[in-house]
């Protein structure tokens, strides 16, 4: 009987190479035309060097050096910069500056009782019809 693998010679070289890259397993599977949880076994029982989890025990998102990886000379996607953004369900979250752009914020002052804005950003965002 014959069996019909997914592995043959190229794959597990490319499995390798792209291991010792350090793309991350399901980048790998997609490339190879495989699962996920293919890439992990595979990896297991051959022996590859375990990987850290990007997450650590307390369940925080680790931190990663920027310096070491190969986008320090790449400007950072919007969705990774607009995570240092800070903002509260009790500050006024008027946006200033552009959110496409570095130093983009929000106004972060007190808000109204059921509002998300404080009073000045109220006044702007909030019209009555008969004051036109």
């Amino acid at each position: 009987m014959e069996k019909n693998s997914v592995w043959d010679e190229e794959k597990l070289q490319k499995l390798k190479s792209l291991w010792d890259e350090g793309l991350p397993i399901t980048k790998i599977g997609v490339e190879l035309g495989v699962s996920r949880n293919a890439i992990a076994g595979k990896a297991h029982r051959l022996g590859l060097p375990k990987r850290n989890s990007p997450f650590s025990k307390s369940g925080e998102p680790r931190k990663q050096n920027l310096a070491s990886s190969n986008e320090t000379n790449k400007e950072l996607p919007l969705k990774i910069l607009l995570r240092k953004v800070e903002w509260s369900r009790n500050r006024c979250c008027w946006p200033d500056g552009d959110p496409k752009l570095p130093g983009f914020s929000f106004c972060g002052t007190v808000i109204l009782p059921g509002r998300p804005y404080c009073e000045e950003h109220s006044n702007l965002a909030y019209t009555n019809a008969r004051e036109s």
